[in-house]
């Protein structure tokens, strides 16, 4: 074992025991700390027996065991333990030092924390980090952004531990300034939150619509896993589907309808809205896990308020087909939508976003792991100033290929009285965003005529506002 660490790890759950040794395993020495200072002996007698890890049971302990520029890297839950941890370790660093924060904390106060440790002569790295726990221990994707001096230290560790595509590219490249690390993390977690939405919708128009039992939905979405739609959680919903308890039973079936989460989805929805972005399919999907947990509600709405009891009698074979269509389609909106955020974002914000990398980044390891992430950084390398990679040729033709099937899921969803919200927004989006007129212009007549807010002309110079006094009694305006 080396005299000093490479690096040092604070906080052994899951994710931060798990790249520990992923750290170790590619031949880096660590050395960890937590809080329970129990837990650090544990993990010393158990998983790291043997290993070039090193515990230590006080931040003192912790600094002195690295080597210099000392890197540190924390994870723990955000925000306030995050900032207890920086006040703990800061009066232990010394100019040039790396505080990296590994969990899931918004950009917004890493922002401000690249901003304080900078002032402090510190450097702080925001690395937002997908795959799960066995993304951690066999190569994640990770988002590093923060002080761009800390880039060259910390690299040699993260793109050894990190996962890499098939081509042997490193899934973790720098990604920008201030919070833009933790900023493309959230985004990839909204992202995340329209998959999985996405795909339950599809399993319940195969359960409640067609009547497909568990062992032919695991067939579908095994069958669309060697497809277009080959994915990380396409492959994992076809085992959850086939997944059986000691005595037969299929384990899904048995658990409550209640979806959790953890906050990373309205950070993103809220953040379309601070930037007047249409995020309408991660918001739908964040608005039907509060749904879902509104289980005794639900219960006794469906004892009063009816709906159609309607059975489908169509091919089932052909809706399949139509479904595989709907589910692919309205994934390309859900990460043409999340990449226009990032737009938005990174031009408020000054960073220079690599998209192309990003999907690069995002295309192993992570839990949105997919074949059709190749086809974005295709978009972007071609077109690096892209607005919205729907206008690219490979998914202009994608769409229209699925344009008929996707709409014949979304009327027979509505006939059956089945919920599909991600794949109806999806959809509407798709609708609103190809049409050169909309009905705004009634939208502005009303705001002027309740509140003076005044209109553009079609007829006018762009940038020259008008008012109608509506009712004679309105006055004017300015």
């Amino acid at each position: 074992m080396k005299a000093k660490a490479d690096i040092a790890v604070v906080g052994l759950g899951v994710m931060g025991a798990n790249l520990i040794l992923n750290m170790e395993s590619k031949g880096f020495t660590v050395a960890c700390f937590n809080r329970t200072t129990s837990r650090v002996d544990e993990f010393i007698k158990g998983r790291a027996a043997g290993k070039n890890i090193i515990g230590c049971h006080s931040i003192e302990e912790l600094i002195s065991a690295l080597q210099i520029p000392r890197i540190v890297m924390c994870m723990i839950k955000a925000g306030r333990p995050v900032d207890d941890f920086i006040a703990a370790v800061i009066p232990h660093l010394k100019t040039g030092d790396i505080i990296i924060d590994g969990g899931n904390s918004h950009f917004a106060d890493t922002t401000r924390r690249v901003a304080e440790a900078e002032h402090r002569g510190l450097l702080y790295v925001g690395a937002g980090i997908s795959g799960g726990e066995e993304g951690a221990l066999s190569g994640p994707s990770i988002m590093p952004g923060g002080s761009r001096a800390a880039w060259e230290a910390v690299r040699p560790i993260f793109q050894k531990i990190c996962a890499y595509t098939e081509n042997g590219e490193p899934c973790c490249d720098w990604v920008g300034d201030s919070g833009a690390g933790h900023f493309v993390k959230m985004v990839h977690n909204g992202i995340e939150y329209g998959d999985m939405q996405l795909i339950c919708e599809t399993y319940q128009m195969m359960k409640d619509g067609l009547g497909f039992s568990n062992e032919e939905m695991r067939s579908v979405f095994a069958q669309w896993n060697r497809g277009v739609l080959d994915s990380y959680l396409i492959e994992i919903t076809s085992d959850i589907l086939g997944y059986q308890n000691e005595i037969g039973e299929t384990v899904l079936d048995k658990i409550l309808d209640t979806a959790g989460q953890k906050g990373t989805g309205r950070w993103a929805v809220s953040s379309a809205l601070d930037a007047c972005q249409p995020l309408t399919l991660i918001g739908e999907a964040v608005f039907a896990r509060f749904l879902s947990a509104l289980k005794s509600e639900r219960v006794a709405a469906s004892k009063v308020l009816s709906g159609p009891q309607a059975i489908f009698t169509g091919n089932r074979e052909a809706m399949i087909g139509d479904l595989e269509q709907a589910l692919y389609a309205s994934k390309i909106v859900s990460y043409a939508q999340g990449y226009q955020l990032m737009h938005a974002v990174a031009a408020k914000e000054g960073w220079k976003l690599n998209y192309g990398g990003i999907a690069l980044m995002w295309r192993g390891g992570c839990i949105i792991r997919s074949a059709f992430l190749g086809k974005i950084k295709d978009a972007f390398d071609a077109k690096f100033d892209l607005v919205n990679f729907l206008l690219d040729p490979f998914f202009k033709q994608a769409i229209e290929t699925a344009q008929a099937g996707w709409r014949r899921v979304a009327a027979s969803a509505v006939q059956l009285g089945i919920p599909i919200p991600a794949i109806s927004a999806a959809l509407a989006y798709y609708d609103g965003y190809r049409m050169a007129v909309l009905p705004a212009n009634l939208l502005q007549a009303q705001r002027d005529y309740f509140g003076a807010h005044t209109y553009e002309r079609i007829d006018k110079p762009e940038g020259e506002f008008f008012h109608t006094n509506w009712t004679g009694h309105g006055g004017s305006t300015a």
